[in-house]
């Protein structure tokens, strides 16, 4: 009976630990988001999260461990820890920001993109209701209102992604939704504000396309889109290798 009493003691108190980490995980992820802390920048350490959060350093220790799992913390072991990725495995359900060459994955993703939005969009544009197409001005208008004011419009632009595929009222394409938000993202994180004119440019083509139901301008106008972004991509890709190669 003891024995029994003290097993559920045991579990009890690791129920309670884990709840703790689990509460610190996000008030972690909050710390990134809103500070912001850059992909690829070291957070503080151990001792200092302890006191930041007012929690005893096994419980950081707890949630550190849990967001390395979900992809968005990496330890590197004698330097620190590091942001991976914003979104966690929840939201990048295969892992994609969890891949360590950023440019490779971009360029992956937008073959994948090329292959599937332009049809998207046009298929959007002979689809879309009047609900849909109020709902993708809106979106088109705060992703063009945050990007003039300096402010984060990532989330915002994934969202007019998703609304697109939504608009082609295809159940299919709708499960794709996750690939094209991870490619939104892992482009935005890559590219930051350089491309700030021809996204409000493109994404104001992909609109009007859409809302006068003219599918070959949508497709003509996505495929613009995602050109800019690969060919930027491509340029900072060629950058780095040839700064890689120069202090070898």
């Amino acid at each position: 009976m003891e024995k029994y009493k003290n097993m559920i003691k045991e579990q009890k108190s690791r129920k309670k630990k884990e709840t703790l980490g689990m509460q610190i995980e996000g008030e972690l992820i909050d710390y990134i988001r809103n500070t912001p802390v850059e992909i690829g920048t070291k957070i503080p350490n151990e001792f200092m999260l302890a006191e930041m959060f007012d929690v005893g350093r096994g419980t950081v220790r707890e949630a550190v461990k849990g967001l390395v799992t979900k992809g968005i913390l990496e330890v590197r072991q004698g330097d620190g820890t590091y942001v991976r990725s914003y979104r966690s495995l929840e939201q990048d359900p295969l892992g994609l920001s969890r891949l360590n060459d950023k440019y490779r994955l971009a360029l992956d993703l937008f073959d994948v993109r090329l292959m599937l939005e332009p049809e998207i969009a046009a298929r959007a544009a002979d689809h879309a209701n009047e609900e849909d197409m109020k709902q993708l001005v809106e979106l088109c208008d705060t992703v063009e209102q945050l990007y003039l004011a300096g402010e984060d419009h990532i989330e915002k632009d994934i969202e007019f992604h998703t609304c697109i595929a939504q608009c082609s009222k295809n159940k299919v394409v709708e499960t794709l939704i996750p690939i094209i938000n991870s490619a939104v993202m892992t482009f935005a994180n890559l590219t930051k504000r350089t491309l700030k004119d021809e996204t409000i440019q493109t994404h104001r083509a992909i609109t009007n396309a859409i809302l006068t139901g003219d599918s070959v301008g949508a497709r003509c106008a996505m495929i613009m889109h995602l050109t800019y972004n690969r060919q930027m991509i491509l340029k900072m890709w060629h950058e780095r290798e040839d700064r890689l190669d120069s202090q070898r």
